[in-house]
């Protein structure tokens, strides 16, 4: 689609052009949890994207070799696993032990045949393979609590019992000792396996909670939150249940995804919606908090997030039968979308403070930053860049940066590492037509020489990657000028730019 300029848009691109940014105060510091995934029994996510025995890159495993790869540039630190609205539905008993005994069920959620071929032992495996935390998420929907104090079980309890032994028994004597625990999966909406309202839910939730930490004190655990940001229970939903569980939960969950619907202006300020969706949920977490206090600070779990073309998911699918591993969700991802992960990422490193957790949904094929083909090619999407980019970030100090100049177009986050040696920028500018000019004063952090500059950039905001393309919308270097301590760039309309600095002093 051909963009048309807006009056907005002609009247916004007529002012000056100059942008300023200086350091601004500590937010927080950036969890390495922040820059998490999410993989699901949805579509090819699984089969097909990071395991396929007898692709030519497949390890002993049956993990996709070249996935791999992609997943440790990618930078991912956790990955949620196995839903979503896969979950619900879910009984983790079928995926585990002596492939050939593994039933083939029907998966409600996605219309699709599970195979279990792959399943939670099979994921701790992918996961030390990738060197990534797992994030296990059990039934609250059709399951059952004492079905999740199992699953607990033979996930961590050493030995002497009859489901840690079945452990051992397949292939894992040690314990999985899995520490970050989702109870459910998006309760809150209808279309849920299991949906219930808030007071129902958070009753199971304590339930199930309590028991967990009498088998396992040290898990951490994340309640269910909103589905997204137009729930009528949004707010109400939070309170209800950090109410009810404010001994027992660490984190609290919140899913939220953004469409683009032609009007390039409007999809470029999606931080926007989602600053405003984070600033809601940690208010509520708040106004729980000060009526049931508590000894746990609970913060938000972003536990699925990322910019989607929901007119490419067909619901009528369901006319077509059951399948086995079909092609779902498996969106081409564009430069301006690339432009707008960018953005997010920078408002979730601005919620430092209130976030713990965020996890990009999802990881591969069903819209996932990797595609991949069958026996063939693994690929980045254009949202693969500025989530590599921005995770080297992970762990550092988060400032506000100070922006003043021609008007709101450039946003600007500025990090810096533990040890006070590496700074890092993130800027996009969200304006249509013309370069803005930055200008950059970092003295507040010491002496800084710019070490690395990227810009994400297409002149053809639809532009997407592809096997026979597969670097068409990548990181490009963009010149710095450098005088007077100050560092000046010019941003080309729709960019998401990323620069690191060495501090000196």
């Amino acid at each position: 689609m051909n963009h048309i300029v807006t009056s907005t848009e002609a009247s916004s691109d007529s002012r000056p052009t100059t942008t300023d940014i200086r350091v601004g105060a500590v937010v927080g510091t950036a969890d390495p949890r922040l820059f998490g995934s999410f993989v699901e029994h949805l579509g090819r996510g699984v089969y097909g994207g990071i395991y396929e025995p007898g692709h030519p890159s497949a390890t002993s495993a049956g993990f996709r070799g070249d996935v791999l790869d992609l997943v440790k540039e990618l930078g991912v630190t956790v990955v949620r696993y196995p839903g979503g609205n896969f979950v619900s539905g879910y009984d983790w008993r079928d995926g585990v032990g002596p492939r050939a005994d593994r039933p083939r069920r029907l998966d409600l959620a996605w219309r699709s045949i599970e195979s279990n071929a792959f399943g939670t032992d099979e994921f701790i495996e992918w996961c030390r393979a990738a060197d990534i935390e797992p994030m296990l998420a059990v039934n609250m929907g059709l399951g059952d609590i004492r079905s999740v104090l199992h699953l607990l079980e033979y996930c961590n309890y050493e030995s002497g019992t009859t489901l840690s032994d079945a452990r051992a028994r397949n292939g894992s004597v040690a314990p999985h000792q899995v520490q970050l625990w989702c109870l459910g999966n998006e309760i809150d909406g209808p279309w849920q396996l299991g949906h219930r309202t808030a007071e129902e839910y958070a009753r199971d939730a304590n339930t199930a909670a309590t028991a967990m930490r009498l088998l396992d004190p040290d898990v951490e655990l994340v309640a269910v939150g909103s589905s997204h940001a137009e729930m009528a229970t949004l707010g109400e939903w939070e309170a209800t249940v950090v109410r009810a569980t404010a001994n027992q939960i660490d984190h609290i969950s919140c899913h939220i995804y953004f469409f683009d619907e032609g009007d390039l202006t409007a999809y470029l300020r999606s931080k926007e919606k989602l600053d405003g969706f984070l600033d809601t949920i940690a208010a509520a977490i708040r106004h729980a908090q000060n009526i049931s206090p508590s000894s746990r600070t609970v913060k938000i779990s972003l536990d699925e997030w990322n910019v989607w073309n929901y007119r490419d998911y067909d619901p009528t699918r369901a006319a077509s039968g059951f399948v086995e591993a079909p092609r779902l969700l498996e969106q081409d991802y564009t430069a301006v979308d690339a432009i707008v992960v960018g953005s997010l990422l920078q408002s979730i490193l601005a919620h430092a403070d209130v976030v713990s957790i965020a996890a990009l949904a999802q990881l591969v094929n069903a819209i996932g930053a990797i595609r991949t083909e069958p026996g063939g090619p693994a690929w980045r999407q254009s949202i693969f860049h500025p989530f590599a980019l921005a995770a080297q970030s992970a762990g550092h100090t988060v400032h506000h940066a100070e922006v003043s100049g021609a008007d709101d177009a450039v946003i600007a986050t500025i990090t810096r590492n533990p040890l006070g040696t590496v700074a890092r920028v993130y800027l996009t500018h969200r304006g249509v037509d013309v370069a803005r000019t930055v200008t950059l004063d970092l003295s507040a952090l010491g002496g800084t020489v710019i070490t690395s500059a990227q810009v994400i950039h297409h002149p053809n905001p639809r532009a997407v990657n592809s096997a026979e393309r597969p670097m068409e919308v990548a990181p490009k270097v963009i010149p710095v000028a450098t005088a007077d301590g100050k560092f000046t760039v010019v941003l080309p309309p729709m960019s998401w730019t990323a620069l690191s600095f060495e501090l000196t002093r």
